[in-house]
């Protein structure tokens, strides 16, 4: 219990003030109100500019490759991945090679392909995941994904969610 007198402030915040970060150009607030925001009309400030594209959903899939690795290591390792980058989907994986598939916000394909890129090679040391290396690399769009689904083309969705061997 903490002893201090009625209606003091805590130690150390006499000159502190909570402050408000603005949202990004490129939020969204009439998604997140059910368009409440849209309704009002004039009165809401825009907050998007016309050079800078909203973000989109991309969905990765990252192969790496390397040297035989005990199973269980692989799916630990995995797992943990999964645990760090929580909008992992599913993994497939063997002792020599392994798939990730996953959703990433990005603005467009470049950033989102340079977001996979990193991924691996972030994670390698905080999930103990193997030396392997990328060895390919797809990303596609929302639109091209379900597309794809939708003619039967394409890896099928991604389900049962998690980490599972080949």
């Amino acid at each position: 219990m903490r002893r201090a007198r009625p209606g003091a402030l805590p130690r150390g915040t006499a000159e502190r003030a909570l402050t408000s970060v603005e949202a990004g150009a490129d939020f969204d607030e009439a998604a997140l109100d059910g368009g409440a925001a849209a309704r009002q009309g004039a009165g809401a400030p825009e907050r998007r500019t016309p050079d800078r594209p909203l973000s989109k959903l991309w969905h990765i899939t990252l192969s790496v490759s390397g040297q035989e690795a005990p199973l269980q290591d692989v799916r630990r390792a995995l797992e943990q991945l999964a645990h760090d980058h929580p909008f992992l989907l599913t993994s497939r994986y063997a002792g020599n090679h392994a798939e990730i598939r996953y959703w990433e916000e990005a603005r467009d394909l470049h950033d989102a392909a340079a977001v996979a890129l990193r991924l691996w090679g972030e994670h390698r040391l905080s999930a103990n995941l193997p030396p392997w290396e990328i060895v390919g690399l797809e990303v596609i769009d929302r639109e091209t994904y379900h597309l794809r689904i939708a003619e039967g083309y394409g890896p099928p969705p991604a389900a049962p969610v998690g980490v599972h061997p080949y």
